[in-house]
């Protein structure tokens, strides 16, 4: 295969989770642009109508289906019916995910519960459901989205923190497991960049300048800039990564 031809994801099927804005809908528009045919998911119904849109007006093929992940018994059902619907599916990204801020001392059980469900409890069912058909067919591409909160711990996020801790270690352990069967298993960990998740920061303005200021780039990214990693980790350019935790921060972590 030429370079280029690496690189293409033509007759792949991808399904992307919390497609409907933010990162998750600039993932799903990179695939389906290097050929994917990709299914979206978010939490509501309707939510990946924009997606869908986007995708199709550009002449690619795409899917919708919604799941709450923060109930661990809609996982299976889920997979089932992309299977059913769609057929089979050759790549997995699990963006899905939740925050909320307390003082560490203050923060409730019952939301540490959900975002570690939603943020990695979901992601380890979903790597299992789709993992399945993967290691039958011996062949597959899990990308986890991660965080800069894999590396550090945050100030008033000690939930995301910990979940995104786990991503980073669950993509290493399935790689360990998964290589031999040409299965890749890698994670993407953005930086700061403009979406909803991040909108207390950015309305912040202490807290938006000294940030700001720490990124060797200067600026904050958009869900464009993570397209090129997303499909380079999806493609056969990406065979012999595995395990890998992949950072898109303009430099932060350089710093």
């Amino acid at each position: 295969m030429s370079i280029l031809d690496q690189f293409s994801l033509a007759g792949k099927t991808a399904v992307v989770t919390g497609a409907s804005r933010g990162i998750g809908q600039g993932i799903a528009l990179a695939l389906a642009e290097a050929g994917a045919t990709v299914v979206c998911t978010s939490s509501k119904k309707g939510g990946c109508e924009s997606t869908i849109s986007k995708i199709q007006k550009a002449g690619g093929t795409a899917y919708a289906f919604a799941a709450d992940l923060s109930n661990p018994e809609i996982i299976e059902p889920l997979a089932k019916c992309i299977f059913e619907d769609v057929g089979e599916v050759h790549i997995l990204v699990n963006n899905a995910g939740t925050i909320t801020r307390h003082p560490a001392v203050d923060y409730p059980f019952s939301e540490w519960e959900m975002v570690l469900q939603v943020n990695l409890g979901a992601v380890f069912q979903l790597c299992q459901a789709f993992g399945s058909q993967m290691l039958e067919r011996k062949e597959g591409k899990i990308i986890n989205i991660a965080s800069l909160l894999s590396f550090s711990g945050g100030i008033t996020v000690p939930a995301y923190a910990a979940s995104k801790h786990g991503v980073a270690g669950l993509t290493k352990a399935l790689a360990n497991e998964w290589a031999s069967d040409n299965i890749q298993v890698n994670a993407i960990a953005p930086g700061y960049f403009k979406t909803d998740n991040t909108e207390a920061l950015q309305n912040n303005p202490v807290r938006y300048k000294q940030i700001t200021e720490r990124i060797p780039s200067n600026d904050w990214g958009t869900p464009s800039d993570l397209g090129g990693a997303a499909v380079f980790l999806a493609s056969e350019a990406s065979r012999y990564i595995n395990g890998h935790v992949l950072t898109v921060d303009g430099g932060w972590m350089a710093r």
